[in-house]
């Protein structure tokens, strides 16, 4: 029976990443993420209203798994990748052991990996009660699909994955499951 229920679950996870995709698609043309966010960082775009992604970032209301509020700006000045996931979505679950063999890989280099919980304290407790992850996790709740969004992910899909380096420079975007080769080639970069 729990079975079933993780197996509806994933279906209507997929469906929904799908659809999301598919409206970014849609919405922009067939542009996709990367290519808006770097377009707008080169153009120095910046919504007039608010801080840019990065700045967000730093100051993005977050808390461990056990509730306790934290800090992402203690991170400030170091390469980061930060990934954006929930704990019903299929891909984002699908991914982390690939991001888990990565930051261990890139540990000794100074990047640190960071996990964005776009769900619930809850949620995410259970999760790594069963999964291990080699990376911090922190919970944002719904407040981390508008910190995504600040990054270019305007369809709202999970996962969604951002490579920031240490001064502060957004390297790379990616919705969607992440493809190994090309996030170490973008980490060597760095």
């Amino acid at each position: 029976m729990n079975t079933r229920r993780m197996l509806a679950g994933a279906v209507v996870a997929l469906i929904a990443a799908g659809g999301g995709v598919l409206a970014n698609h849609w919405l922009n043309r067939g542009s996709d993420v990367a290519n808006a966010a770097q377009a707008g960082a080169q153009a120095g775009a910046q919504p007039a209203t608010s801080a840019s992604p990065v700045q967000q970032l730093w100051t993005a209301p977050v808390t461990n798994v056990d509730g306790k509020p934290q800090s992402l700006n203690l991170l400030k000045g170091h390469p980061i990748v930060v990934n954006f996931w929930a704990s019903w979505c299929a891909p984002c679950v699908e991914e982390m052991p690939a991001l888990s063999q990565i930051q261990r890989e890139y540990a000794k280099k100074g990047i640190q990996f960071v996990g964005l919980g776009v769900d619930s304290e809850k949620n995410i407790q259970t999760f790594l009660q069963k999964v291990k992850v080699a990376y911090p996790i922190y919970v944002t709740g719904f407040g981390g699909a508008d910190l995504a969004r600040a990054f270019g992910n305007n369809a709202g899909g999970l996962p969604f994955t951002v490579v920031i380096d240490a001064k502060g420079n957004i390297r790379s975007t990616k919705l969607g499951q992440i493809d190994p080769t090309a996030l170490r080639q973008t980490l060597d970069a760095l």
